[in-house]
């Protein structure tokens, strides 16, 4: 049996889906799987953080409009045939990235039609409709099968977790120092236990395709862990 290709798609505005690709990555390669990962990378370089509060509300703004970012066009090996092709970045305003929107833009067509697909979101806690949206678009661009997503929101209570993100957007620190919002809001981004929830999903995953599993019964619950007090 020949081993199962997969390619890793991926876009991460604050190394947050980064960093949980990487452990998924290591688990994957635990199985006899062909990986190919692929980082998707804006024409302009979008600063991190954003900087000032008005910065923030417009682009916040924009992207619940679904506003494009141009990316850089990727490797031609890029547009071959796979077992399984993982879509991931994160949620912005209750949608995909503008940069995983302008790669489906102009390249979706091509690389994803009859291609089984796997959404992989990073967010603050609201993933369904950036969801229903990415499978609308990958429908419209001829994907064969699109599974049900992996999913790691930020371990954070509301609204201290809203607030943390947006004052983080903003170039403020709200998990520094002693302040009193330190105590609700601990640490920006994924916790070290989803990274190695992560890894796990990765072994998972490099099992199934090895044992032959079709890509519409790829099933992955991923927990929610309790959110810090």
């Amino acid at each position: 049996m020949s081993k199962k290709r997969v390619l890793i798609l991926s876009y991460s505005y604050s190394h947050q889906t980064r960093n949980l690709l990487k452990k998924l990555v290591a688990g994957l390669r635990e199985s006899d799987v062909e990986i190919v990962w692929e980082r998707l990378s804006p024409v302009q370089e979008l600063r991190f953080p954003i900087g000032t509060v008005f910065s923030t509300i417009l682009m916040m703004f924009q992207t619940f409009f679904r506003k494009r970012y141009p990316v850089q066009h990727v490797a031609p090996k890029v547009f071959q045939q796979w077992d399984l092709i993982l879509l991931a970045g994160p949620t912005w305003s209750y949608n995909p990235s503008g940069v995983v929107l302008s790669f489906l833009d102009r390249d979706g067509d091509r690389l994803f039609k009859g291609q089984a697909v796997l959404p992989f979101i990073s967010c603050r806690g609201y993933w369904r409709v950036h969801f229903w949206g990415l499978r609308s678009l990958l429908k419209k661009c001829g994907a064969g099968t699109v599974c049900s997503p992996i999913v790691f929101t930020h371990p954070n209570r509301e609204p201290w977790n809203t607030i943390g993100v947006f004052l983080k957007l903003a170039g403020k620190m709200p998990e520094s120092g002693t302040s009193w919002f330190r105590k609700y809001y601990p640490k920006y981004g994924h916790s070290r236990q989803q990274t190695e929830t992560a890894c796990e999903l990765g072994k998972k995953l490099g099992q199934d395709l090895a044992s032959g599993k079709e890509p519409a019964a790829l099933h992955f619950d991923t927990p929610i862990p309790t959110a810090r007090r």
